[in-house]
């Protein structure tokens, strides 16, 4: 258990009857108006407004992370709203349930796989980045386990994304070390599977995010943030020309024509 505090404290906001300061910032007269969405959650992780190099580059990693077409966390938003139409924030809640390892959380894994092999300390410091992505793949090979941020099951040789988000890093100032290493650990481990592995944009999300010196705890929830505004976006469509009930439907028909009781 950790130690009582003398006082409960928080560095991130307070307010009273006619004042509200996020962050030693004035709500209504220098932020709204002056911050975009983007900015405000740079400023709710580091505690600051981005330069604007830094808002540029988070920018276009939020901005990559919100909508990504009908994926599995599109899907179940819009089943549990066909379920629950009066939760709008359930049906939110229960995509954002499933981002882990496979979807969009693997950015997360992708910065601690970079961190563990490159320490912050050790970042510019010249060091072999050759040799430190041989041994990043040789030791996920041995393990079986999957480099994180490598492969995707439709943009294959090519991520799109993943070359406009580097570009992006590099004209503002972010690309370094961590993106070097990205990159050689995916030449390593294309030669050594003979397969194509191509840095999906989590994984090229998750060396930016190394560039930046975020904490590796907090960078999944930078896709939750953009996720949840996406998954808006497709619960509003459900409304509209909704899908869920068919996709229902359709599996249970298709369930019942290869298995049901007339199947000898």
């Amino acid at each position: 258990m950790p130690k009582r505090k003398d006082k409960l404290t928080s560095n991130i906001g307070w307010s009273t009857p006619d004042q509200i300061n996020v962050h030693g910032l004035d709500l209504p007269s220098e932020i709204l108006g002056h911050v975009n969405l983007g900015d405000m959650a740079f400023m709710q992780v580091t505690g600051r407004r981005p330069d604007p190099a830094e808002s540029v580059v988070f920018n276009a990693i939020a901005v990559t992370l919100v909508e990504h077409g009908i994926t599995p966390s599109a899907l179940v938003a819009r089943m549990t709203y066909m379920g629950a139409p009066e939760s709008l924030q359930a049906a939110v809640a229960a995509g954002l349930c499933g981002l882990g390892t496979v979807f969009v959380g693997s950015m997360e894994g992708a910065s601690r796989m970079l961190y563990a092999a490159l320490p912050q300390d050790q970042a510019g410091q010249g060091a072999d980045l050759g040799a430190i992505a041989d041994h990043v793949v040789s030791d996920h090979v041995a393990a079986g386990r999957i480099v994180p941020g490598l492969g995707h099951p439709v943009h294959k040789p090519v991520d799109p994304r993943t070359p406009r988000l580097f570009q992006i890093a590099a004209e503002n100032g972010k690309s370094g070390d961590y993106v070097r290493l990205m990159q050689l650990i995916q030449e390593k481990a294309e030669a050594q599977s003979g397969r194509q592995l191509p840095i999906n944009a989590t994984g090229a999300i998750g060396a930016i995010c190394c560039e930046f010196g975020f904490p590796q705890e907090i960078i999944r929830g930078f896709g939750v943030m953009a996720r949840a505004i996406g998954l808006v976006g497709h619960i509003l469509e459900e409304t509209r020309d909704p899908m869920a009930y068919e996709i229902w439907q359709r599996t249970e028909e298709e369930i019942l024509a290869s298995s049901g009781p007339d199947r000898g």
